[in-house]
């Protein structure tokens, strides 16, 4: 039986793709290996290809899938042995000219301690001189730079520019020579060319003017799907866009391509061009397109499968879409072999797939069962592109999302004007701030709507779940994927799909959240799991209201363990000290919970984040208060007592004392007396055991994360039940101290973790606290 596609070419990419991976993974050797062996396969098939039609299939499979293990076996061989991969081995000093294939970027992700991932950016860059060891090497290759952000922030790519640091091997899976770690600015730095030049002006001129008209949550969202910038998106929004699965829209694709394109062939055929015209004004969109959102991999990625995409989608070549698909798959992995382990390539390849096999037909269906034309291809779409990436997204976030199929629904039918608006306002910047503005007033309510539409499917409960990550995960998914897309094609079982929809919508997913046994009726305290950092959250005694002591490292983990609990309002959100493993969490919160006030102490160092966190209280309008030794708060069922930090000591700290400066709560509760301490080490335990404090107390939060920078004899003073240690799993620092683990278990403590044990609830017991762990989500075990 046909399918209506030609499948040719499909096992040739899928050959060259094998090959790459041998060679990015298992090395050069491994990549010569193969390519010997498809040399000795090929006079065999060449006979048998006169007279046998599958034997001709093979032949070009062997040859592209040699040619590809060859090259790998070149560049891998010339990348291993360069004098600048040598040096990273033994983490010499290099000097090196180099110029940049892509600006700065800010890296992302969770800080820690004083230090913050957004001081540092990372460059890629062509190597074309170096000096190392006093020995002048003139040799292309790729390096990666990670650079001072501050420093480097205004260039961009296509500059040169003289770089000093320290050498370090790349990541496995790549072709780049080194990592070069930079402390410094560059020096002589050359002009861009100037297309690149007029290219980053235009950029500019996109934020300078959205930034002026729009609200900051479009006029984040603006430049992101124009140009996949994302710099000025409000962090909150972002993570609404993760969770809601619509992070795609804000970076450059085949998607924004096709838009562009098709919007330009579109207005062609109306004015009544020809199709040689149509073609090549199309043709120069993409070009444009391509110079505008700079000449990087990601963006030639974008470029090749957007082609295809309007093959498919616009041109209505179903038939031929595939074999071009594949021919772009084999092309992109000769030219830039590294995307054949980037998460990036493979989702962009497998939504295309699903854009150019299933979404014509899906689209068709709609349309034979009385859809209009235009709200069956906005349904048919996004959801093709999702059923296909969705393996891919689950082996990558160990997440499945129910929300993303309907948030991309709704999402789908603005992206497109959006997008127009967005690329015109761009265009004509330069020539008319009224007029840019005029665009990005069209666009504006639909980046509202966009980011009403991430809110909404953000906060939905239980909207997604935990799923294995990895390889096998993947493959886990991808099965009930096939065979759903093969039974559905019957009608009977289309109804029974429909109906098992329905019941895991609306009946399992309450229910899990109902029998989960989470949250736990009558909490006091909830260490939230947030990593490597501290999340506390008190109960005041209050419906949906409790006390924040510490926002963890990242956006989202404390908000969602808040949500979990059924939290809807903060009275007051206390940050300990200013490192980032305890507040960068707090713009999430300001963003989703009615906050009343942010008490920092007496220490307002690293400056950096206390000017974050004045920043954000101000955005959204919180005040941010002092708090200090002697101080009181009460609640109806929450008292807070403020042990330390001396304001007087506090003001003779410096940044590196900011663990000693932390805030200590001792908190009273229904569930007893709960030690809140930060993460204080030797002086400030010692100071709070030498003022005569009663420190005793039922429940311990351990100094630290559990350090060995902890005195037994605080420990002794404090004789904890229960001893709460937040930390993360397999971190880095080798916390939690097993000296530390030993003394409270040896003193009597029970010892949890939230590595091991997840979010941990204190409750009231008869016999003192006990507690509740929801270290499997789908199971809360009570002790």
């Amino acid at each position: 039986m046909s399918t209506g596609f030609d499948l040719r070419l499909a096992p040739t990419a899928a050959a060259v793709w094998a090959a790459t991976l041998v060679g990015l993974l298992a090395g050069w050797l491994a990549a010569v290996v193969a390519a010997a062996f498809a040399l000795l396969v090929v006079p065999l098939v060449w006979r048998a290809s006169r007279s046998r039609a599958w034997a001709r299939a093979t032949l070009v499979v062997v040859l592209l899938a040699g040619v590809a293990a060859a090259g790998m076996a070149v560049r891998g061989q010339h990348a291993e042995h360069h004098p600048v991969r040598q040096a990273a081995h033994h983490g010499e000093r290099v000097t090196a000219r180099v110029t940049l294939t892509s600006a700065p970027i800010p890296l992302r992700g969770p800080s820690f301690g004083a230090q913050r991932a957004q001081d540092r950016a990372l460059v890629r860059a062509v190597l074309e001189t170096a000096e190392v060891a006093g020995r002048h090497v003139r040799s292309g290759g790729a390096v990666v730079l990670l650079v001072p952000t501050e420093q480097w922030r205004d260039l961009i790519a296509g500059q040169r520019v003289t770089v000093r640091g320290k050498a370090a091997p790349p990541r496995s899976g790549e072709l780049t020579i080194a990592a070069l770690q930079v402390f410094g600015a560059p020096t002589d730095v050359a002009a861009p060319p100037g297309w690149q030049r007029a290219a980053a002006d235009l950029r500019e001129g996109l934020r300078r003017t959205t930034a002026d008209e729009l609200s900051p949550a479009a006029a984040g969202l603006l430049p992101g799907l124009v140009v996949g910038d994302t710099s000025a998106l409000p962090p909150e929004v972002a993570q609404d866009f993760e969770t809601a699965g619509l992070t795609h829209l804000m970076a450059v694709s085949g998607a924004n391509l096709a838009i562009v394109c098709g919007t330009v062939l579109l207005v062609l055929h109306l004015i009544g061009a020809g199709p040689v015209l149509s073609v090549l004004g199309s043709g120069a969109a993409l070009i444009g397109f391509v110079v505008l959102a700079g000449p990087e991999p990601s963006v030639l990625r974008a470029a090749a499968m957007g082609a295809v995409t309007l093959l498919a989608l616009v041109l209505g070549r179903r038939r031929s879409a595939l074999p071009v698909l594949s021919a772009s798959v084999i092309g992109l992995l000769l030219l830039l072999p590294e995307l054949a382990t980037s998460a990036g390539f493979a989702l962009s390849v497998a939504a295309t797939a699903g854009l150019v096999v299933l979404a014509p037909a899906w689209t068709a269906a709609l349309r034979d069962r009385g859809v209009p034309i235009g709200v069956a291809e906005a349904i048919a779409v996004p959801l093709a592109a999702h059923v296909v990436t969705a393996p891919l997204v689950a082996a990558l976030s160990g997440t499945v999302s129910l929300v993303a199929v309907p948030a991309n629904l709704l999402a789908g039918p603005v992206v497109a004007p959006a997008t127009v608006f967005g690329v015109l306002a761009t265009v004509v910047a330069p020539l008319s701030g009224w007029l840019a503005g005029a665009f990005c007033w069209l666009a504006a309510p639909e980046l509202e709507w966009l980011a009403l539409v991430a809110d909404c499917a953000a906060a939905v409960p239980g909207g997604s779940f935990e799923w294995l990550p990895g390889t096998a995960g993947g493959l886990l998914l991808a099965l009930p994927v096939v065979v759903g897309l093969i039974v559905l094609r019957r009608k009977r079982f289309r109804v029974l799909a429909a109906v098992a929809v329905l019941v895991v919508v609306l009946v399992l997913v309450p229910v899990r959240s109902a029998v989960s046994g989470w949250p736990a009726p009558g909490w006091s305290m909830v260490a939230c799991d947030v990593g490597q950092g501290d999340g506390l959250v008190l109960s005041t005694g209050r419906p949906e209201e409790a006390v924040v002591v510490d926002t963890g490292p990242d956006l989202e983990r404390s908000a969602a363990c808040l949500e979990r609990l059924g939290v809807r309002r903060i009275p007051l959100a206390v940050l300990t000290h200013l490192h980032a493993d305890h507040v960068s969490g707090l713009t999430g919160l300001l963003g989703r919970f009615s906050v009343g006030a942010v008490a920092v102490g007496p220490l307002r160092e690293p400056a950096w984040a206390m000017r974050e966190v004045v920043r954000d209280a101000r955005t959204h309008r919180v005040p941010v208060v002092p708090m200090q030794a002697g101080q009181r708060a009460s609640w109806p069922g929450l008292v807070l007592d403020v042990l330390a930090p001396d304001p007087e000591l506090a003001r003779a700290q410096t940044a590196e004392d900011a663990n000693d400066a932390s805030i200590v709560l001792l908190a009273t509760t229904p569930a007893g007396r709960l030690l809140l301490t930060g993460d204080i080490e030797l002086p400030a335990q010692g100071g709070l055991v030498a003022s005569g404090l009663d420190l005793r107390a039922d429940v311990l939060k351990v100094p630290h994360h559990g350090s060995r920078y902890t005195t037994p004899r605080f420990l002794n003073a404090v004789r904890p039940r229960t001893a709460l240690i937040s930390v993360g799993d397999g971190n880095s620092y080798g916390h939690p101290s097993p000296f530390v683990v030993d003394v409270l278990t040896r003193a009597g403590a029970e010892v949890l973790r939230t590595d091991q044990e997840g979010d941990i609830a204190i409750l009231p017991g008869p016999n003192g606290p006990r507690h509740v762990s929801r270290g499997d989500p789908l199971r809360a075990v009570d002790r």
